[in-house]
């Protein structure tokens, strides 16, 4: 049995106004199931469960980063900044070569030294 506004408003010390507003807002809510179409897409059969829960790039990046963090911090300084330019800030070797004053050949053998490096630990860990 449901109580009148009115009474809720007094039990609840709140205007007929709020009591109406929250009853609305408590009915709009509506689950949809994961097998209902996509929103727009009737005619492919997209469902909605097909379109969640997908890898996410990013949280597999940082998982990278934290594993090589000890071994990144053993490497010198230079080549810290080129791991870290070439694998997370996404630079050619061109790139990282004019930044630092070095030649592209250079920052490839550094790279390449450095590489084998945090392999070595990442598997002897």
């Amino acid at each position: 049995m449901a109580l009148p506004r009115q009474v809720l408003g007094r039990a609840l010390d709140a205007t007929e106004e709020a009591i109406i507003e929250a009853l609305e807002a408590g009915s709009a809510y509506r689950a949809l199931s994961l097998d209902a179409p996509a929103k727009g897409d009737d005619q492919t059969g997209t469902e909605l469960g097909s379109m969640i829960g997908q890898a996410d790039a990013d949280v597999e990046l940082a998982e990278a980063r934290e594993a090589l963090r000890p071994f990144l911090a053993q490497l010198p300084g230079r080549e810290q900044k080129i791991v870290t330019m070439r694998l997370f800030g996404g630079c050619t070797q061109s790139q990282i070569a004019a930044q630092l004053g070095m030649s592209q050949m250079h920052v490839s053998r550094l790279l390449a030294a450095a590489l084998a490096r945090l392999r070595a630990g990442l598997l002897a860990d």
